[in-house]
């Protein structure tokens, strides 16, 4: 089952039940299930962590579909997993000729769909411990579990770990990861 057939099939509160630790309580975010006024994008700006990906949005011309209804799903890498990334690799994406080359790096972290960290780890649960998410871009993460982190491997083997979950918008959710994924 794929992430996106889960997304739709159950419902919040039948996952809830079924996985009642969220990722917030097991990385001490803490973050209210109210959602949010702001939007995905909204909630990136205003955080200092995430200077790098709200400069690599604007400039693949992304505010304006993030900022509409969704509902979407971020997998937001933070500055320092911006930073991870091999020496130039950064300032590369974000010439103009890139575009389409960041896009599809950005979208590689984006889910259709409002999914909660519980939907996450109940769908992990559900796979007998992991889970394939296809993104926005066509590509597949593999979510599984180390110990109480959620870990996404992406196609080309990287892994991320989920750091802080629910991050609840007025369109969707963002859960802040420790590196990039790099879609094929």
């Amino acid at each position: 089952m794929t992430l996106n057939a889960l997304a739709g099939a159950v419902s919040a509160a039948a996952l809830l039940v079924a996985a009642p630790a969220t990722l917030a309580d097991h990385h001490g975010g803490g973050h209210s299930q109210m959602q949010s006024q702001q939007t995905v994008v909204d909630i990136a700006v205003g955080s200092s962590a995430h200077t790098t990906l709200v400069a690599a949005v604007t400039a693949a011309g992304l505010v304006e579909t993030l900022s509409g209804p969704g509902p979407f799903t971020v997998f937001a890498p933070t500055n320092d997993a911006f930073a991870a990334l091999r020496p130039g690799t950064v300032e590369t994406l974000l010439q103009p000729a890139n575009r389409a080359m960041l896009t599809k790096v950005l979208t590689a972290h984006v889910v259709a769909g409002r999914v909660a960290a519980a939907d996450v780890i109940a769908l992990i649960e559900a796979g007998n411990g992991s889970a394939e998410i296809t993104t926005v871009s066509g590509d597949t993460l593999t979510a599984s579990l180390r110990g109480d982190s959620v870990i996404l491997t992406d196609e080309s083997g990287g892994v991320a770990t989920v750091v802080q979950a629910d991050l609840n918008a007025s369109n969707g959710v963002i859960h802040v990861t420790d590196a990039v994924s790099v879609p094929q």
